[in-house]
């Protein structure tokens, strides 16, 4: 497995691991529109601004996805997702695990940080085995009650 950067031609594939609008809410938080199409995706990812990211294997299929950028001084990890069919196999720590390393090289911070829900209970999981603690938020976040900050040490 490794981490190549996404094009777009990997939008159509990505945008059908969601197949109802709680689930894009949970990948991609309260603003992100659905239903999907391609315009309202790239816009809602940022998709030109920020680094994005997939897990390929090794026939080259997609397995996971993620994107990376500064905010508030860290390196935060966002809209991370397993492709439905690859779930519960680890690629999720090896997404976070290959983002990191990626992290580490491109940006000159002292920590990560994340955005999860806290009821996704998997998603939690896999972050704390990755060495990410619960946070308080940083000023000026404006999100959900049922959301929550992790960061962790570079």
């Amino acid at each position: 497995m490794k981490l190549n950067d996404a094009s777009e031609s990997d939008i159509n594939r990505l945008m059908s691991w969601f197949p109802d609008e709680r689930s894009v809410d949970i990948w991609g938080g309260p603003n992100f529109r659905y239903p999907l199409t391609p315009t309202t995706f790239q816009e809602d990812t940022h998709w030109r601004d920020m680094d994005s990211y997939i897990l390929v294997g090794r026939q080259g299929g997609m397995l996971a996805f993620g994107q990376m950028y500064e905010r508030h001084g860290r390196i935060n990890l966002a809209r991370l997702v397993v492709a439905p069919d690859q779930r519960g196999q680890g690629l999720g720590t090896r997404l976070v695990d290959l983002l990191m390393d990626s992290g580490r090289e491109t940006f000159p911070l002292e920590e990560f940080s994340l955005y999860v829900y806290h009821d996704n209970y998997a998603a939690k999981a896999c972050y704390a085995r990755a060495g990410f603690e619960e946070h308080e938020f940083p000023v000026g976040d404006d999100l959900p009650d049922n959301c929550i900050y992790m960061t962790r040490p570079v």
